[in-house]
């Protein structure tokens, strides 16, 4: 008899924010996010981080991940297809956005990934910068300030008590998010599963 053994990833959820946390540090920092309007990449940028490091290290394949993260297969091939060279021509100008077909936060990924795995990871001196660059910002931060926040809790979460003990004090378009994580659907499986439910919420 064969016996297939499934590929163990201890701390996936932290080698995920390792990845996030790099791709907004090569991004600029939270304050270059916010400067030019980008903060609504970041669902999509934590998506792609746990495509590379869940194909990569938990050796899934494109419909596993599509299937765990919530997007179309189609959107992981585009993660991974996902030019970083271009994407950082994009990025700096030179490339405009109707020169420029690529995943962006694909791109992002890619090389952020490949840093940590070369040992350029880190992240908490990162994590205290960005937390002063917030402070010193205006702008819709909440959605890096949720992510900041939430750092190390364990997915998924089946209720909105942790959440909303976590959260206490952040507000977004003038609602209080320890209140509205309280009326979004659970289980939630991932951060960037939490920050598409809220902000959808938001737009309610």
């Amino acid at each position: 008899m064969v016996i297939e053994v499934e590929p163990v990833v201890e701390n996936l959820e932290e080698k995920v924010m390792k990845v996030f946390l790099k791709a907004i540090e090569i991004l600029g920092g939270p304050k270059k996010l916010i400067e030019h309007r980008h903060l609504t990449w970041l669902p999509s940028l934590m998506e792609a981080c746990y495509a590379m490091v869940m194909r990569d290290l938990a050796k899934k394949t494109e419909e596993e991940i599509a299937k765990e993260i919530g997007v179309a297969s189609q959107t992981v091939k585009k993660i991974f297809e996902s030019d970083p060279e271009l994407v950082m021509k994009r990025l700096s100008g030179e490339l405009s956005e109707e020169e420029f077909k690529e995943h962006i936060a694909g791109g992002l990924a890619k090389i952020a990934w490949k840093e940590i795995k070369s040992g350029k990871d880190e992240f908490e001196a990162f994590i205290r910068s960005s937390r002063e660059a917030l402070e010193a910002c205006e702008g819709p931060t909440w959605a890096i300030h949720v992510l900041m926040r939430i750092k190390g809790t364990d997915f998924p979460i089946d209720s909105s008590d942790l959440l909303a003990e976590k959260l206490k004090g952040i507000t977004a378009k003038g609602k209080n998010l320890e209140d509205v994580v309280r009326e979004i659907e659970y289980p939630i499986s991932n951060p960037a599963e939490l920050l598409k439910k809220l902000a959808i919420r938001l737009k309610e």
